[in-house]
């Protein structure tokens, strides 16, 4: 593929709820193109852009793809994206580098949950929204009710651009309501006309309110229009065409993906009115004098910003990016501006897919890929040494759910952490962690799904196999009361013996008070030099369980008093001895099982709030409060014990519909209700023996 001037590039991300046909629109876009020499099938597996094995199984998108090609004269890099929740961090990316956000909506499930999320985070950026209302084709499709949704959702800005021809299985053509003029098709052929007797009252008055509501954006043309001096089809658009840049105006079309009605009229419309890398805001960038802004200029200092990574076993990274200033060539040195080293790109190519194509440079404004660079992650600025700046990175979305996993053998668990890391590399959404108070490996991810998809292409790309477990909780122990013990150590061999003997006082600190060892004894009771000995036994045994197997937390010890032998007494006795003296201490202290408590943050639709309060009391929550976020929904703060929220994720998606989101961390501890302690202690003996 030739380069291209940056205002002649479109970097368009397609967006919108999961089976709306945004995989089916790349490939009508790319067949009409030419950029492909057959139509792809989600339902064979074989579209472009889902080429991942996990994907081909599941006919669903997981991860983001570039699918460029070449039309009127412009270069219009499509990026896919996933639908569903548990890949939203690949929109964040998509979105990271996007221009123009085109929404597919289908026209028989209207707006969904995740094209509502999608748009929130489109508007969050600014990025400009355009609407492809697709699958008109479909039994049940409604575009009148749709573009209602879509007012509805989304605000006065939405503004259709055309009108149906026909419904369902007879849908056949666009009414354009700029030309008012009629688009028919054949077999994806188009055809123009007038329009038919029947459409034209209630196009005109469409017609006229699309007109009005282009005319507002502009002071002059405004004057003419009241003037009855209605501008021309050219004037409306690049009108139009400011709206959508500044996103205060929202187009929507319409047509069939898998009929190719309508495709190369929206292939038009991102050319026309879709902004360029040039018309787009300058990219603010972090420098040591502070955030300045930098141009989309191909002939400035060299700037890349890279939105994803790609892990192939065999060609290793990948890096996608997109140029911001200058143009990068073939083996130029760029500097990394988080490790502070240099990378050498040494083949620059684009792709298509999983299809490789190699260019000769990639100006500003361009998408492009590179090998190789092992020491650059997403979200990593590429830079010339002379202009060390560093781009914003996108959020990342926090994980929501986690499993445990163990290797199933010992070769997996030699190769476990190296593949994970690699993965991580690839999914900036997945974390991985080792619990050093449960000794589990953890894995967390935004869904069921994903970790499923994870485990996967861990044993398909790297061969490693696990076996899941469920996230053990931390819980903990404490004392109420205050008790004294004596822990006495006497062993007799065939020379030394070993012999000590500690007494000690347990006393409950407050929460969070941590261990506190004092030592009281006087007279010589016990040795200077053995003293600490006691501290070291008696802090081993609190970490190692107390009376019900947990980690001993907010704990007084005093050791007052002891005895010692002048020749068997040695620090391994007293050790001994204290560790000893503990554990008949704790029986007698009245213990009790502290459970760890999550601050909860739930965001929910208000008609939902109730549902979710329910939800919460169930779970043993105590809701401290709830306020108005805007836009409809409600943010719900509870104190909720970490126990219950292990598939928190799951189900908070199963009672809203998939219109909840949460945050939750650790918070403190609080006393675990008696009635609850057989089930812990079981469930924590079952873990601990492999059940």
């Amino acid at each position: 593929m030739r380069s291209f001037p940056s205002s002649a590039i479109r970097n368009v991300a397609l967006v919108g709820h999961g089976g709306s046909g945004k995989t089916s629109l790349v490939e009508a876009l790319l067949y009409g193109a030419g950029a492909v020499s057959r139509m792809g099938r989600t339902e064979d597996g074989t579209t472009t852009t889902d080429f991942d094995a996990e994907a081909v199984k599941r006919g669903i998108s997981v991860s983001l793809a570039v699918a460029p090609f070449e039309w009127e004269g412009r270069k219009i890099n499509l990026i896919d994206t996933p639908g569903y929740a548990d890949f939203i961090g690949e929109v964040h990316a998509a979105l990271a580098v996007a221009d123009l956000a085109v929404f597919v909506v289908s026209a028989v499930e209207g707006v969904e949950v995740q094209t509502k999320a999608a748009w929130r985070l489109a508007a969050e950026a600014g990025i400009p929204r355009l609407v492809f209302v697709n699958k008109l084709d479909r039994e049940r499709a409604s575009f009148e009710r749709t573009l209602e949704q879509l007012r509805s959702a989304f605000g006065a800005g939405v503004a259709p651009l055309e009108l149906p021809i026909g419904e369902e299985a007879d849908f056949r053509g666009v009414a354009d309501l700029l030309t008012e003029t009629a688009i028919t098709y054949q077999d994806g052929k188009a055809a123009r006309g007038p329009l038919e007797d029947g459409m034209v009252p209630a196009e005109h008055e469409v017609h006229d309110a699309l007109v009005e509501g282009i005319v507002v954006a502009d002071d002059g043309l405004m004057e003419r229009y009241l003037d009855a001096d209605v501008p021309g089809v050219e004037e409306l658009e690049a009108t139009m065409a400011k709206g959508v840049a500044e996103a205060t105006v929202f187009p929507v079309v319409c047509g069939s993906a898998t009929r190719r009605v309508g495709v190369d009229r929206l292939a038009s419309f991102i050319c026309e009115i879709g902004p360029s890398p040039v018309d787009r805001p300058q990219v603010k960038v972090q420098a040591a004098g502070g955030e300045h802004p930098v141009a989309a200029d191909a002939t400035g200092a060299p700037l890349a910003f890279v939105f994803k990574t790609l892990v192939d076993p065999y060609v290793g990274k990948v890096s996608l990016f997109k140029v911001l200033s200058g143009t990068v060539r073939p083996d130029e040195n760029l500097l990394n501006t988080r490790t502070k080293s240099e990378e050498r790109l040494h083949g620059l190519f684009g792709l298509l897919g999983k299809e490789h194509f190699d260019v000769g440079e990639i100006p500003a404004g361009d998408i492009g890929a590179v090998a190789k660079l092992n020491g650059t992650l997403t979200n990593d600025t590429l830079v010339a040494r002379t202009m060390p700046v560093t781009v914003t990175p996108f959020p990342i979305p926090v994980p929501v759910l986690s499993t445990g996993i163990k290797p199933r053998s010992k070769g997996d668990e030699d190769k476990l952490m190296t593949a994970l890391h690699r993965l991580q590399d690839e999914d900036v959404t997945l974390a991985v962690r080792r619990d050093d108070e449960t000794h589990q490996t953890l894995l967390s991810g935004m869904g069921e799904t994903h970790l499923a998809i994870v485990l996967e292409r861990l044993t398909r790309k790297f061969g490693v196999e696990v076996d899941q477990e469920a996230v053990r909780v931390p819980y903990r122990e404490t004392v109420t009361a205050s008790a004294e013990a004596e822990g006495k150590y006497k062993k007799q061999t065939g020379g030394h013996g070993q012999f000590g003997v500690a007494m000690i006082r347990l006393e409950p600190l407050e929460r969070g008070g941590g261990f506190q060892f004092v030592d009281e004894v006087v007279g010589g009771a016990i040795p200077r030099q053995f003293i600490p000995a006691v501290e070291k036994g008696v802090a081993e045994t609190m970490a190692q369980g107390g009376h019900y197997g947990f980690p001993v937390v907010d704990l007084r010890v005093v050791c007052f008093d002891g005895k010692y032998h002048p020749v068997d007494s040695s620090e391994m006795s007293f050790k001994m001895a204290g560790s000893l003296a503990l554990k008949e201490a704790l029986a007698k202290a009245s213990p009790v099982i502290l459970e760890p408590i999550s601050l909860l943050e739930v965001i929910v639709p208000a008609v939902l709030q109730g549902d979710v309060m329910g939800d919460l009391n169930a779970r043993r929550g105590r809701v401290q409060g709830t306020d108005s976020l805007g836009g409809g929904e409600q943010v719900v703060s509870a104190f909720v014990p970490t126990a219950e929220l292990g598939r928190y994720a799951v189900d908070l998606r199963s009672l809203t519909g998939g219109a909840g989101r949460f945050s939750a961390g650790h918070d403190h501890y609080e006393p675990l209700p008696t009635h609850l302690y057989d089930k812990v202690t079981a469930a924590t003996d079952r873990a601990r023996v492999g059940v």
